[in-house]
């Protein structure tokens, strides 16, 4: 009876994290390769694994790619795969089972920054909400087939996570510290979405623009210094990635190069895509219940600011989803309520 009742609570606990983690798992497992966008990522955490200190032997030095990026997230999954790793080399597996061990790898960082929203989500709002968020997020495909794919845009997506959750808390500095974070280090196109939070904190009074400065530029400096750092000794010269990804992608507008969609793209062909049913009922989501205006605001101008890039794609977007599923839980929750 005792260890019935162990299994049940660990189920109760746990069980979100097993139904959404196995889904990620199946796709891993089913399409275990990699798309040219995910090449820097898969290429650093391989010669990070195998080729360690010898830096001479690294593929980005021979083959930069068009614009260069941190190797910061490659270490931290590299880190978390390295056991897995040295045990596939103790038994002479072959390195498919490596790639398949750093995506799961990712996979577990990123879905538990998502258990860290939840968690809040079900502070917030309940119980019924957080099974309704869990329930949209496991019929969509994308956030669980994109959280293991090693993109620059995931790695900031777990950060972007870790925001949200701190923002329902009340956490407002920590969460804007995580934009900052994910801004600074891994994808330079989040300031999109910390501009709008920032501002609407700054409206809400939630906080005050002195002392959100003196702490945001004080992490700002230190999130510089780090991946100057890092990624000056990996690429062997002075370099801070995201802003020469942000002169390219933004100044220049070089990235139209890869191809333009519409303004209206994003709403009418990537949230559908994405969001399937959980779409017309995000828009319910915010009548049935207000506190959830100002969490859908900053995220809805955030991907109108984004639309204003000629280039599009919806990984640009994904951060965007846990807002809009949470609103979207919130109506289902009301209508299930109402029909019970």
């Amino acid at each position: 009876m005792a260890s019935n009742s162990k299994s049940s609570k660990l189920m109760e606990r746990y069980g979100y994290d097993v139904l959404l983690g196995s889904i990620a798992a199946f796709y891993v497992i089913m399409v275990p390769y990699t798309k040219v966008e995910e090449s820097f990522n898969v290429q650093a955490m391989h010669d990070i694994l195998y080729h360690r200190h010898h830096l001479d032997n690294y593929d980005h030095l021979e083959f930069p790619g068009v614009v260069p990026r941190t190797f910061i997230g490659a270490l931290l999954v590299s880190i978390l795969a390295s056991p897995f790793i040295l045990a596939m080399n103790l038994l002479h597996l072959p390195k498919l089972y490596g790639l398949i061990a750093v995506r799961m790898a990712l996979g577990c960082i990123i879905l538990s920054t998502l258990r860290f929203f939840r968690l809040q989500v079900r502070d917030k709002f309940g119980k019924h909400v957080e099974a309704f968020f869990v329930i949209l997020t496991a019929i969509q495909f994308h956030v669980l087939f994109y959280c293991t794919r090693p993109l620059p845009n995931i790695l900031a997506f777990g950060v972007v996570n870790l925001a949200y959750g701190y923002w329902l808390k009340g956490n407002f500095f920590a969460a804007l510290n995580c934009l900052i974070f994910a801004t600074v280090i891994f994808r330079c196109d989040t300031l999109l979405l910390l501009a709008p939070l920032g501002l609407t904190l700054l409206l809400m009074k939630s906080i005050s623009l002195w002392e959100a400065l003196i702490r945001c530029i004080g992490i700002a400096l230190l999130c510089i210094g780090l991946t100057v750092l890092v990624d000056s000794i990996m690429w062997k010269r002075i370099l801070w990635p995201e802003f020469e990804v942000f002169w390219f992608n933004s100044v220049l507008n070089r990235s139209s190069e890869w191809g333009t969609h519409s303004f209206h793209w994003y709403f009418t062909s990537a949230l559908p895509r994405s969001l399937l049913v959980a779409y017309p009922l995000f828009l319910l989501g915010i009548l049935l219940d207000r506190r959830i205006l100002p969490f859908v605001l900053p995220v809805f101008f955030f991907i109108i600011l984004y639309s204003k890039l000629p280039h599009k794609e919806l990984r640009f977007i994904i951060s965007s989803v846990p807002i809009f599923n949470l609103s979207a839980a919130i109506a289902a929750t009301r209508m299930y309520v109402a029909d019970v």
